[in-house]
């Protein structure tokens, strides 16, 4: 992806997930423009803001808004819903990198 920034966590060798503690989180759209994505990036960030304003205002309205606003950037990026992918590959998503295809690789990592 032009533009990103390396990787902080290990990325699988397909670009689908990053794996941080052993789960495998989806990774955005690489078929994104830049500039779209950026901008979907800077909308996540502020929803999550608003998430924790809400929370330290006690104001369970406003932060279940701004769930719903961090959920719509996040699907908005494909790190959601249905999968950018093509190839009918299931999505793995939450799911432990030890128990999915992806084992054998994650395991290569600590050596």
């Amino acid at each position: 992806m032009a533009g990103a920034k390396p990787a902080r966590h290990p990325v699988t060798p397909d670009g689908r997930y990053f794996v941080v503690r052993g789960r495998l989180w989806r990774m955005a759209d690489p078929t994104l423009p830049d500039e779209r994505r950026q901008d979907l990036v800077k909308e996540l960030m502020r929803a999550r803001r608003a998430v924790a304003t809400a929370r330290r205002n006690e104001d369970g309205e406003a932060e279940a808004a701004a769930h719903a606003a961090v959920d719509a950037a996040k699907r908005a990026l494909g790190e959601r819903g249905p999968v950018w992918w093509r190839d009918g590959a299931p999505d793995l998503n939450r799911h432990m990198a030890r128990n999915t295809p992806y084992a054998g690789w994650y395991a290569g990592l600590a050596e």
